[in-house]
């Protein structure tokens, strides 16, 4: 069975910094693309970024330039760098195997001051 399990979520100001986790277990990890969605309440589940088993990375327009995705296949971690956070980046954000459905139970962001 495969758990994914975030962490690093928090309370943030506006304009700071969050880094995200996301721990895996079992080496299914390392064979499959992982990914970051965050849902706003009210609003739809959205794709963060993505990030293939050989570090290709694919990001949401809107968050170029402020998000980074990341992996250590060593550790089975993803990982969601956050710079410059905007109260409408207030969101649950996921972590996922998006190709075959395992998810995250989610970690709370919240940007406000």
């Amino acid at each position: 069975q495969v758990q994914l399990v975030e962490s690093g979520g928090g309370l943030v100001q506006p304009g700071g910094s969050l880094r995200l986790s996301c721990t895996a277990s079992g080496s299914i990890f390392r064979t499959y693309t992982m990914g970051w969605y965050r849902q706003a309440p009210g609003k739809q589940r959205e794709l963060v970024a993505t990030i293939t088993r050989g570090g290709i990375t694919n990001y949401a327009d809107s968050l170029k330039g402020r998000f980074t995705i990341s992996r250590d296949n060593a550790n089975d971690t993803v990982y969601l760098q956050m710079n410059s956070l905007k109260p409408e980046d207030t969101a649950v954000y996921y972590c996922a195997l998006p190709t075959v459905g395992y998810w995250g139970q989610g970690t709370q962001v919240t940007v406000s001051s």
